[in-house]
């Protein structure tokens, strides 16, 4: 349905009295934002962290994530890892939801797991980001390049986040 140039022009001018949406940024651009963000981060393996960052847009879209999850699926670490602001995501041009979900997902200094877990099941959209994060995070190839003691450290903190999430456990390759 697409709105007249009267309409839109309307619907501006009430903007003051009435809310309306905003223009948002396009995926593109929050990619664009979001790998600017973590520039010269890295992972716990040394691996560029924009790599995780597109691996769990990638697995929110094939787990048929929407446009709000896969853009919060780019900035789901953004604020935790102090790499953008909560102002600049209170400000962003994104959507309600792409703004709660990325709050959701982001883990705050001394939370226990299970008020972390919470959060994210009382927030519409942010399960399936959490999901594809944690499919990513606990990748074997990509835990096989830590040494003994992160990976089972990793490993376990992982599978009790799923617990807490209800998630079932990751499918594994055969002969692993």
């Amino acid at each position: 349905m697409s709105t007249s140039p009267a309409a839109r022009s309307s619907s501006a001018a009430s903007s003051a009295s009435s809310p309306s949406p905003s223009p948002s940024l396009s995926l593109a651009e929050v990619e664009a934002i979001a790998r600017a963000a973590h520039e010269g981060q890295t992972d716990k393996a040394g691996r560029p962290y924009a790599e995780h960052l597109r691996a769990v847009a990638e697995g929110v879209r094939a787990r048929g994530g929407d446009a709000d999850q896969i853009a919060a699926a780019w900035l789901h670490d953004a604020v935790e890892d102090d790499a953008l602001t909560p102002r600049w995501l209170q400000d962003a041009p994104l959507s309600r939801r792409t703004k709660d979900i990325v709050r959701a997902v982001t883990k705050r200094p001394g939370e226990p797991p299970e008020a972390y877990a919470g959060r994210i099941l009382a927030t519409p959209g942010a399960l399936l980001v959490k999901e594809a994060d944690l499919a990513h995070n606990a990748d074997p190839a990509r835990l096989a390049a830590l040494d003994e003691p992160t990976r089972t450290r990793l490993a376990e903190k992982y599978t009790r986040m799923r617990a807490l999430l209800g998630l079932p456990a990751p499918d594994r390759p055969s002969g692993a």
